[in-house]
């Protein structure tokens, strides 16, 4: 029997083309019944690369971090944390996951497990004590499977325009965890 060489680790600048691939065909594919098709179009690795390059050579805060799943040396999925941005949050105590994707073709091979139980060490490890995400309200199955896990709704809700003009709204929920111990 053989075994798939997977792991997690932060990511590197020279990630930065894989990682923007998998934004925008993540992107692709959960806004294609939202967005207007000309938009979806324009959803392109090209519109990220930079941005992650840039992002990835010079965080804002040395608690962001961008992580990525790894199946040999190829990257299957990324997840982004750092403080919380949310109005009620507690820059100091409350982290958060940004973003959470996995490659549709390997979906359910345990990247996304991987990604989230590295995404909460990597916030307790920054001394982050409670840990939020936002998910597309429709998105019924990442909502599963991250409550799974032991997130759980905290009752927050928003709205948020994509497009920039009010045209979209997109419903999102919050989810919340504990993260263990003190990080000591």
């Amino acid at each position: 029997m053989t075994t798939a060489d997977t792991s997690v680790r932060i990511a590197w600048s020279a990630d930065a083309d894989a990682i923007a691939t998998l934004q925008a065909a993540a992107w692709r594919e959960r806004y294609a019944d939202v967005l207007p098709p000309e938009l979806i179009d324009q959803v392109v690795p090209e519109l990220f690369a930079e941005k992650w390059t840039a992002s990835l050579d010079r965080p804002g805060d040395a608690r962001n971090r961008v992580l990525v799943a790894l199946e040999h040396s190829t990257v299957r999925g990324f997840t982004v944390t750092g403080p919380s941005t949310d109005d009620d949050a507690d820059p100091v105590a409350d982290g958060e996951v940004s973003e959470l994707t996995v490659s549709r073709d390997h979906r359910r091979t345990g990247h996304a497990s991987r990604l989230l139980q590295a995404a909460a060490d990597t916030l307790q490890a920054d001394r982050f004590t409670r840990a939020t995400m936002w998910l597309d309200a429709r998105d019924d199955a990442l909502r599963a499977f991250v409550a799974s896990t032991g997130w759980a709704p905290d009752g927050a809700h928003r709205e948020v325009d994509p497009v920039g003009d009010g045209s979209v709204r997109l419903k999102q929920v919050r989810l919340h965890t504990t993260l263990g111990g003190d990080g000591d």
